[in-house]
């Protein structure tokens, strides 16, 4: 049976996975995406990352399947230039995280819409990640100054002590169905919408892609990525991700720094797509 690339997706984060830890493509990656591409396969990005900050890391794949941002609260299509989904948070929750600003006032606040982020008050992180990659922001006085509606993500900044009040204050019982928040990482907490995660952004565009879920391959390497993970048939992750990510992983690549995605691809060529997907269970 010939191999039928068409059939596949594969989705990839970018920061610690399709990019190295000094943020850069490996040529390896590039590479292989370029082969799967031109044998058919459809390839794409799912981040945490707005739009803008993801579009350059798009562009240098030469890739044309439509991307996920804001952890999936977004789906973007480069080749026609149109927003095919977005998904804010409710208003209800847009008051509830006004609310828990106003109670843990050591966090620093930051909200990302589909086209613009907002840095409440920002002493420090909403500066930093801004200036490091050269991103349109708007800075206000409060949460209040935020136009309403299309709070695709926000972003609660602060040591680990203070980040755990964030949580608990979220895990609430009367609060944890509005929304979905999760650690990003050691600094950060993360907002979305309860109907937003990298998981079901993916699903959405497999369905616009007309992917069956048994041909698509995710591959991540933090928390923010295990919906993904435990999402779609073949999950893997890099080899320096913590080990209750490699837990969810049907496959465990090479370090992100070594061409982890490109790992990922020859494995699903090599187990499933050249063979048509005769091990495919």
């Amino acid at each position: 049976m010939s191999a039928d690339y068409s059939k596949w997706l594969v989705v990839s984060d970018i920061d610690g996975t399709l990019n190295n830890k000094l943020r850069r493509l490996p040529q390896k990656n590039k590479t292989k995406i370029k082969q799967y591409v031109d044998n058919g396969g459809y390839f794409t990005l799912c981040s945490g990352r707005n739009l803008q900050s993801l579009t350059p890391h798009y562009k240098k794949l030469g890739i044309e399947t439509p991307a996920l941002f804001l952890n999936g609260a977004g789906i973007y299509d480069f080749k026609t230039n149109k927003m095919l989904s977005f998904t804010g948070v409710s208003e209800e929750t847009e008051e509830k995280i006004k609310e828990c600003a106003s109670l843990v006032k050591q966090a620093e606040v930051s909200v990302f819409t589909d086209d613009m982020i907002y840095h409440i008050k920002p002493k420090l992180f909403g500066y930093i990640m801004s200036w490091a990659d050269n991103l349109d922001n708007t800075v206000c006085k409060d949460l209040n100054e935020v136009p309403r509606g299309k709070w695709g993500k926000i972003i609660f900044f602060g040591l680990p002590h203070t980040l755990k009040k964030v949580l608990e204050y979220f895990n609430k019982d009367e609060i944890k169905p509005l929304c979905n928040a999760f650690r990003s990482s050691l600094l950060t907490v993360e907002i979305v919408a309860k109907d937003v995660d990298k998981g079901k952004g993916v699903m959405r565009l497999a369905e616009i892609l007309g992917i069956e879920k048994e041909n698509i391959g995710a591959i991540g390497d933090y928390y923010n990525d295990v919906p993904m993970l435990r999402t779609v048939n073949h999950p893997a992750c890099c080899a320096q991700a913590p080990d209750d990510i490699k837990s969810l992983a049907e496959y465990v690549t090479c370090h992100c720094n070594k061409g982890a995605v490109a790992d990922f691809i020859n494995y699903l060529e090599n187990e499933y797509i050249l063979n048509g997907g005769k091990n495919n269970g």
